[in-house]
């Protein structure tokens, strides 16, 4: 069963409480017309449930209205918690929208926060881009087109070469990467890119994916030897925050058994907020190689990540 749009609300200038309208028209690739939060980027439109709303409500702190959490759009009838990233939403006929982020890391406490403790937007928002435009009004369906389930590790492919991305030659690892993790986590692949080996594009890259898409696993393919253009290694450790050595040592320990050139490779490892940023050697043997040494034990790391309380010490080998 279909779920319903339950309000659209906008506001004309940041910081300002959202109105409420009867309708709406999203236009692709920016957001709803005249709300002041679209625009490019992948946070074009907030979407929060109506069943969070109410229960928020039933706290008794406070008695809200549409919009108080700076939502876009509130939805009833589906279970928005079971959405992951890559998830597509149909509102009305034409309107189409792919889930980019969940929940959100507030800089600075909004109104709700002030006057009750608790907002539930950071824990329970969903961020959407607009894939198609359309009008949509209150009441109107609401359509789960394609689910990603939440539990699946999100993950970002980054191939690093001159030579692919300047159309020279196919990019085989970042592929051979993509379908070894989809198949052995699994993974939802959420975007997979072919960048130059300069360390100021690959570190911001980096950067906007760890800083708020909600992904799980970034793994960079390339540049991790001793070129004067493998700059990998570098740009990864410009951005992480918490290195993981274990991971490299188990990469380069499975590598040394085929090869004694693996000594040569700098790849390195490390945590970035919630992400786990990986980098491997751009050959595909080497980089599925690396890959498998750590199987074991990546799914265990990346649901840490996530929170999960469970005692390391008492996973099975």
């Amino acid at each position: 069963m279909p779920g319903r749009v339950e309000a659209i609300c906008i506001s004309e200038r940041r910081g300002m409480p959202k109105t409420a309208l009867p309708a709406a028209r999203l236009r692709a690739d920016h957001g709803i017309e005249g709300d002041a939060h679209s625009g490019p980027g992948h946070r074009q439109v907030s979407i929060l449930g109506h069943d969070d709303i109410e229960s928020f409500k039933q706290t008794g702190r406070l008695d809200v209205q549409a919009g108080a959490f700076a939502e876009n759009l509130i939805v009833a009838g589906l279970d928005l918690g079971s959405l992951g990233l890559g998830s597509r939403l149909r509102l009305g006929g034409a309107a189409i929208l792919s889930i980019t982020q969940i929940g959100k890391h507030c800089h600075d406490r909004c109104a709700i926060f002030r006057q009750t403790g608790d907002c539930i937007m950071p824990r329970m928002g969903l961020f959407a881009r607009v894939l198609a435009g359309g009008a949509v009004a209150v009441g109107d369906p609401v359509e789960i087109e394609e689910t990603v389930p939440r539990s699946a590790f999100q993950t970002v492919v980054l191939t690093l070469s001159d030579r692919c991305a300047a159309g020279l030659t196919q990019d085989t690892a970042g592929p051979a990467v993509s379908a070894l993790l989809r198949e052995s986590l699994p993974a939802h692949i959420y975007r997979s890119e072919i960048l130059p080996d300069e360390r100021g594009p690959l570190a911001e890259r980096l950067r906007h994916y760890a800083d708020g898409h909600s992904i799980d696993l970034i793994v960079a393919v390339g540049g991790t030897g001793l070129s004067p253009r493998d700059i990998t290694p570098e740009a990864v450790r410009d951005v992480i925050e918490r290195p993981t050595p274990g991971f490299d040592e188990a990469m380069r320990a499975a590598s040394l058994a085929h090869t004694k050139l693996a000594m040569l490779s700098r790849a390195c490892s490390g945590v970035r907020g919630q992400t786990l940023i990986l980098s491997v050697p751009g050959s595909e043997p080497a980089a599925v190689e690396n890959l498998r040494a750590i199987l074991p034990a990546l799914p265990h790391g990346l649901r840490k990540l996530r929170g999960d309380p469970e005692d390391c010490g008492r996973i099975s080998p």
